[in-house]
């Protein structure tokens, strides 16, 4: 979510101060926060939570079934759930914020986790997916607003810090899925493995407490900036919007499955969990790297569809000869999942205010999301279905291809 910062926090600032009903401002606790460097580290730690709850589980996924004795249904819907509380994020999510303020509404979203984290390791089947609903419900609330926290307190430094939020969130995938395998050796379980992330998300709101400090109130301000004009009636928004859900949805069925499909083919739980981290971890210098050479220039056709093509040609390894060459496979997913930093940067360039920007965002994100939410359900049901793995990955191929598409056609030069 790195470049989110540099696309439509800026746009949902905007909004969350601009709500009263008749048009006044108050600016007590939706002052910005001071941007000290307190609040850097507060925003990395808040940042590497952002991914273990998914990563964590998915990298035992295989142990949870068997203990709970849960169907390939149940464990398709505990996949999906991440992606569709992400959509709904896009539209409740600044509620949070005008309600709370950007202090007290992350903060909430660490302490929704935290509970979502513990909750789930407490019961059976339908404990283990309630609590992993809110969990990544706190997630999809600090999905969005910490990017707003970063384009609002460091104005001059949103490279940067958004350099320092976007590794850290690929770092805690990368953390979760590698360190949970060896954690439930050790522990001698899942359920402790997994709600030790608890402990990281705890810290994470401790530090944030002491962290986030509103500036001291400003004048009221009169008036509001003109609402985003609807985009549903514009054929580049649809391809943006339906780009940004491809994408994803690919990205949460590697997240979600990759380890399991890995495992069943004879690679070891830990070999396998180390392989999903490789693939967040590889995020961190392509997030850091690609997006300032691609953004820069005229169009991001080709950027997007080599990219894309690189992870499509990992799938189809894993179609031909999952354990010929593994680890290179899961290089070409990474590189593949790269995507994601491009697709948030085209919603800023696709627009020519800060109003459309903030109505491409949230079309893209919502509705993108909640199209993801049928990639890892659809996966893992095909699989159970079938009893293999290989129409799941065609279905993945299939997918990649229009994600191509779609991304070559949004990369053009164009406005909605």
């Amino acid at each position: 979510m790195g470049l989110e910062g540099t696309t439509s926090a800026r746009a949902y600032a905007e909004a969350l101060r601009n709500t009263d009903a008749t048009g006044a401002v108050q600016r007590d606790r939706h002052a910005a926060l001071l941007g000290t460097p307190l609040l850097v580290v507060g925003v990395a730690l808040a940042a590497i939570n952002l991914r273990p709850a998914v990563t964590s589980m998915a990298a035992v996924l295989g142990e949870v079934r068997a203990d709970l004795g849960a169907s390939v249904l149940w464990a398709s819907l505990l996949t999906a759930v991440p992606t569709l509380c992400f959509g709904l994020a896009a539209v409740a999510a600044p509620a949070v914020g005008r309600r709370f303020g950007m202090a007290r509404a992350v903060g909430l979203s660490m302490a929704v986790l935290t509970v979502g984290l513990l909750l789930r390791v407490l019961d059976g089947s339908w404990v283990v997916l309630g609590g992993t609903l809110v969990a990544t419900a706190g997630i999809a609330i600090g999905n969005v607003l910490i990017p707003v926290v970063v384009k609002e307190s460091f104005p001059g430094q949103v490279g940067r810090v958004t350099g320092i939020y976007t590794a850290a969130l690929a770092a805690g995938g990368g953390i979760g899925a590698a360190l949970t395998p060896p954690l439930e050796q050790l522990f001698g379980g899942w359920r402790a493995a997994v709600a030790a992330w608890a402990v990281l998300s705890l810290a994470a709101l401790l530090l944030w407490g002491r962290a986030a400090r509103h500036e001291p109130a400003a004048a009221t301000v009169s008036g509001a900036p003109p609402a985003g004009r609807s985009l549903l009636r514009s054929p580049l928004a649809w391809a943006v919007t339906g780009f940004f859900g491809l994408q994803a949805l690919f990205a949460y069925v590697t997240m979600g499955w990759l380890a399991e499909l890995l495992v069943s083919e004879g690679i070891t739980r830990t070999t396998a969990g180390l392989m999903l981290a490789a693939i967040n971890l590889i995020g961190i210098p392509i997030s850091l790297i690609v997006p300032r050479i691609a953004l820069a220039r005229r169009s991001q056709s080709g950027w997007i569809t080599g990219m894309g093509s690189i992870g499509l040609l990992g799938v189809i390894g894993l179609i031909l000869a999952p354990t010929a060459a593994p680890w290179f496979w899961a290089l070409l997913l990474g590189i593949g999942m790269g995507v994601f930093p491009l697709g948030l940067g085209v919603i800023a360039l696709r627009t020519r205010t800060a109003a459309d920007t903030a109505s491409l965002s949230a079309m893209a994100q919502g509705i993108g999301y909640l199209l993801a939410s049928v990639g890892p359900f659809l996966f893992g049901v095909l699989h159970g279905a079938t009893g293999s793995w290989t129409i799941s990955l065609w279905l993945l191929v299939g997918v990649l291809v229009l994600e191509l598409v779609l991304g070559w056609i949004i990369g053009r030069p164009r406005y909605v």
